[in-house]
């Protein structure tokens, strides 16, 4: 009875590698893996994680004989994208704080950050999605695009190892930012207007919401920033937290013009 069983098992085991290995090559071309190797910098082994890391969960919807998507493989190359990013900053900033060192990661790791890197490296070509999220998106959203980079690395790891991994972030995403200088640029202006404060002993930021207009479904606030009883700036946006970053943009700029 136990001899049929593991034969029967055996089967299904077959069976199920042969389904995934027709799907693996109708989606998976001979020439989109060799784009995909140029791509990542060596050869795949498995072919099964790659078709996995580039599976939206939207495409699922279209084709019931597929049962995994991205997910599982983005959870695990976000993991292995901050160790790889927080190792890099680590060692290029020997001087710096954890402070300065958690904002510097932050950049670089982020959904817009990661979504460029993506696009940059044409991953949209590559992705698996459904036919409606593909007339929405004609280059991929940037959410959908920021963890099929991150599934990638994932599946990168699986397939060779850490240091295939580091290859290809270093390259693909962090050389092109260092290069750029981009992620060294602190765009959180009311951080900065706080930090400016506090260092010259001067009150908190105060912001106030000094004018609302439009409907309500298409607001403007005008929010003015003042150091004690000092009107240092102002900022206009559809929320709150956006008047309030451009209120403390202008501030700086002030500030700084005036030094």
């Amino acid at each position: 009875m136990n001899n049929l069983f593991s034969w029967i098992l055996e089967k299904i085991k077959q069976s199920e590698s042969r389904r995934k290995a027709r799907y693996i090559s109708k989606f998976l071309t001979a020439k989109k893996v060799e784009e995909l190797e140029s791509l990542i910098g060596y050869s795949i082994r498995n072919k099964t994680y790659f078709i996995q890391a580039l599976t939206h969960r939207s495409f699922l919807e279209e084709h019931n004989d597929y049962d995994f998507s991205n997910e599982r493989l983005e959870f695990l190359g976000d993991s292995v994208l901050n160790l790889i990013v927080g190792e890099y900053i680590f060692d290029s900033f020997p001087d710096k704080d954890e402070g300065f060192l958690t904002k510097i990661r932050a950049k670089l790791v982020n959904r817009i950050a990661l979504a460029e890197a993506a696009s940059q490296i044409n991953l949209g070509n590559f992705l698996l999605v459904s036919k409606n999220l593909s007339n929405i998106y004609t280059n991929a959203s940037k959410t959908v695009l920021s963890d099929a980079f991150e599934a990638l690395i994932g599946a990168i790891y699986l397939d060779k190892d850490l240091e295939a991994a580091r290859h290809f972030i270093t390259k693909a995403l962090i050389t092109p930012n260092v290069k750029d200088g981009v992620y060294l640029i602190d765009e959180n202006f009311k951080s900065q207007l706080l930090e400016y404060a506090q260092a010259n002993k001067l009150e908190i930021p105060n912001y106030v919401v000094i004018n609302e207009e439009g409907p309500q479904h298409d607001r403007i606030f005008t929010i003015l920033v003042r150091l004690g009883n000092r009107e240092v700036g102002s900022g206009k946006g559809k929320n709150k937290k956006s008047a309030e970053q451009n209120a403390a943009r202008d501030a700086m700029n002030n500030i700084l013009n005036k030094t």
